[in-house]
């Protein structure tokens, strides 16, 4: 009789056990769907048209990656035909294979990068959940998904949010190397090496310094720097043959293609070629960190502000920040280490830019690192998340207010024409990504009352469930999620309406309506990307041999796209009809150069033009 009792309490027990962790796993897939859902409704929501791809960087990126796809070239990136030596390829890959599932528009180039996203806060959702528990982890997804800076700086196709998951894995990938009851450590070694050979491909040599700075940074703070242990529990072998498998066949194959293959210069200057290596690795990596390199065509975030931004950059999230002052950072447990890595990840990457020329998105990633501390103040629940709620309370409060207010300003206004005539110039900053905020006046924000009427709504909302919820953290996250994927919206809004100012995509419009002709831009190519990649066109380029495509205009057999005045004038006047896309401020140079009465406007687009030297069936003001 004792023994069937046993026997009962041993599968009532064995039942209960299966039961807890059934529960378990469901909780644990309605966290993980919550913060994927969240991201989704963030990133994938945003990838459509309008705005199209802009000028500048936008669209090239694109461009590239179909240029590869159609080219059959995977190795060296091409613009207009000329090698563009300067970055990695792995997201001109990525976008190529998405035109190649998907076909080419600018949906289709934006997908890998809001994929990567969904991916990233993913991730970091595990990182918390491994670190702290399931509920800290979800916060850490949240967090990332909804603030600002992340949002912001994936407007534009450039790999940064793909280089952080790939840091953020890596560094993930050595907690557990550590950790010595981690069960699958040869697992986590390759992942280790993968995600630094991935990370290479993405942005360079930055991809591995991060993660290798900051474990050496952690090492020696948990007193572990010359712990043989320790470095052998990183299995660094297994570590650098999954990064050199990955990466060194690019790199290898792009100096074969770009000879010469070996060039110590320290000097950048205009005219000379060194090939592949010497540019990609001693121009782009150390002569850019001494702000050295040429061409010089990026400019540098003030020391301070590249600093303080972040607290817009992780907004409204970092007002919880100071509740990460008062948890612990230390070796002795899982939690301790992580906050403690997180301490020196952001330190190292803030420090590393400190010394060197700066974007404001290049803290981008030390975003999961501030993420996770503040996910570890909110699970902790205490006065301080209390205080900071009601700061975050007043701040959206005000915010609500200032856009209810620009929007009674702006009541009256009635806006007239494109939003470029509302806006001033200011193209010494256009070198910062965001320099084109300092063009905003109060006459422009007449042309953008419904994304303000949004905003003022999403941050009302925001104070009004902050007052109701403030005392229940779980309510707090959610409304402060929903406020701001209705923000985020609000700015889409904003983009669009900012489209024909920040694209040329109606030039690239009116011209597949015209009769065929020879295209010129007067600028470098980047002036107007987009209506090369809307309208897949190719150009000659009238004193443009600049900042991008400088270099590679070099290198032997380069293809002949520039064009002086001279050459300009001879073409332009000669038998074939040709079309000149043209900034408005070099209207007067052109006309010295070939007189007015050969200049016929076929569109004009945000001030700028595309002109043709035939008359045209019907002239459009875009």
């Amino acid at each position: 009789m004792r023994i069937h009792a046993s026997a009962d309490s041993q599968r009532a027990t064995q039942n209960i056990a299966e039961a807890l962790h059934a529960n378990a796993v469901k909780s644990q897939l309605i966290k993980a769907r919550t913060v994927v859902l969240v991201a989704a409704i963030v990133f994938l929501s945003n990838i459509g048209s309008p705005p199209h791809l802009m000028d500048d960087v936008d669209a090239v990126q694109a461009q590239i990656a179909r240029n590869m796809l159609t080219s059959g070239d995977w190795v060296t990136a091409r613009l207009d035909g000329v090698a563009y030596l300067e970055k990695s390829p792995m997201l001109y890959w990525m976008m190529a294979a998405s035109f190649r599932v998907f076909g080419v528009y600018d949906w289709s180039a934006r997908l890998p990068l809001a994929l990567a996203c969904l991916v990233l806060c993913w991730i970091l959702y595990r990182f918390g959940r491994w670190a702290f528990d399931e509920v800290a982890g979800t916060y850490a997804g949240i967090i990332l998904s909804t603030s600002i800076g992340l949002y912001l700086f994936t407007r534009i196709l450039i790999p940064d949010a793909i280089v952080t998951l790939s840091i953020t894995v890596a560094l993930w990938a050595f907690l557990r190397l550590l950790d010595p009851d981690e069960r699958q450590p040869v697992r986590w070694s390759v992942v280790l090496g993968a995600s630094l050979g991935f990370g290479l491909l993405l942005k360079g040599l930055i991809a591995v310094l991060f993660p290798a700075l900051t474990g050496i940074v952690f090492l020696a703070a948990c007193g572990e720097i010359f712990s043989r242990s320790s470095w052998r529990r990183l299995r660094l072998p297994i570590v650098i043959s999954a990064c050199v498998a990955i990466a060194a066949p690019w790199h290898i194959l792009a100096a074969l293609a770009n000879p010469p293959y070996i060039s110590l210069s320290l000097y950048s200057i205009p005219g000379e070629y060194h090939g592949f290596t010497w540019f990609y690795f001693i121009n782009e990596h150390l002569l850019r960190f001494l702000n050295r390199r040429y061409p010089r065509d990026y400019n540098t975030v003030p020391r301070v502000w590249f600093w303080l931004l972040n607290l817009v950059w992780l907004f409204p999230w970092s007002v919880y920040l100071p509740t990460a002052f008062g948890l612990t950072y230390s070796s002795r447990s899982r939690a301790d280490r992580v906050r403690l890595l997180a301490v020196c990840w952001i330190g190292v990457v803030m420090l590393f830019f400190t010394f060197s020329t700066t974007q404001e998105y290049y803290s981008m990633p030390i975003y999961p690192a501030l993420s996770l501390l503040i996910a570890a103040g909110l699970r902790s629940n205490g006065r301080l998340v209390s205080s900071a709620t009601n700061v975050l309370l007043c701040v959206t409060a005000v915010l609500s207010v200032c856009f209810v207010t620009l929007l009674i300003a702006v009541r009256h206004m009635t806006p007239v024409g494109e939003i470029s005539q509302a806006l001033t110039q200011h193209p010494e900053a256009y070198t910062l990504s965001l320099g084109h905020l300092s063009d905003l006046t109060l006459n422009a924000f007449a042309y953008l009352k419904t994304p303000l009427a949004l905003a003022a709504v999403a941050f009302a909302l925001c104070a009004a469930g902050l007052a109701i919820f403030r005392r229940a953290i779980a309510p707090v996250i959610v409304v402060i999620a929903l406020s701001m994927g209705i923000f985020f919206q609000a700015s889409r809004l904003a983009l669009a309406r900012f489209d024909s100012y920040l694209s040329s995509f109606p030039l690239a419009q009116a011209l597949a309506k015209n009769p065929p002709g020879q295209l010129i831009e007067a600028d470098a190519y980047y002036a107007f990307s987009s209506v090369f990649f809307y309208s897949n066109r190719t150009a000659l380029l009238l004193n443009g041999r600049n900042n991008n495509l400088e270099y590679g205009s070099y290198a032997p057999g380069a293809p002949k796209v520039f064009l002086d005045d001279a050459q300009f004038s001879r073409m332009w006047k000669g038998g074939e009809r040709c079309y000149l896309l043209l900034y408005g401020g070099d209207m007067v140079h052109v006309r010295s150069v070939v007189g007015q009465e050969s200049l016929f406007v076929v569109a004009e687009n945000g001030g700028n033009y595309l002109l043709s030297n035939r008359p045209v069936a019907a002239s459009g003001k875009n």
